[in-house]
């Protein structure tokens, strides 16, 4: 894996986490709602004496523990990013880093925080690579 490949970990699964909260907010709404009654004949099958939304809402509490690992992950992959962007010598190019692995900046707003063009930022930033001092045992998801 490569220090860019690591250090863009983080986004990644921001992104994940993000989309996963996003679907359990849909799937806890669905659950929560009352369904139409059945018109249709019926036949007599044994029923569990639990209502139907109780299933579904279990599968959301699944779905929300599974998010709350991610967040867990999430946090000690910023951590650890944190810690090997620290070991950069050079402050403009650990900068870079940060607002861009750390804060999720594009280039444009990482040059209006360190009042450099673009170029002059992304030759920083290619600099800082090469600088980076990858973890022993990097998270990796």
């Amino acid at each position: 894996m490569t220090a860019k490949e690591y250090l863009r970990q983080a986004y990644r699964l921001d992104q994940k986490i993000n989309s996963d909260i996003a679907e359990a907010a849909r799937l806890r709404e669905i659950a929560s709602s009352v369904s139409a009654p059945s018109l249709g004949e019926r036949v007599q099958t044994p029923q569990s004496n639990e209502a139907p939304f109780v299933r579904r809402l279990e599968k959301v509490m699944l779905l929300e523990e599974s998010i709350n690992k991610e967040i867990d992950l999430y946090v000690d992959l910023k951590k650890q990013i944190r810690t090997v962007i620290d070991t950069v010598p050079d402050t403009d190019e650990r900068l870079v880093l940060k607002f861009r692995y750390i804060h999720n900046y594009t280039w444009e707003q990482i040059g209006n925080e360190l009042r450099a063009d673009s170029r002059t930022v992304r030759r920083w930033h290619g600099n800082a690579l090469t600088h980076v001092v990858m973890p022993e045992n990097p998270i990796q998801i």
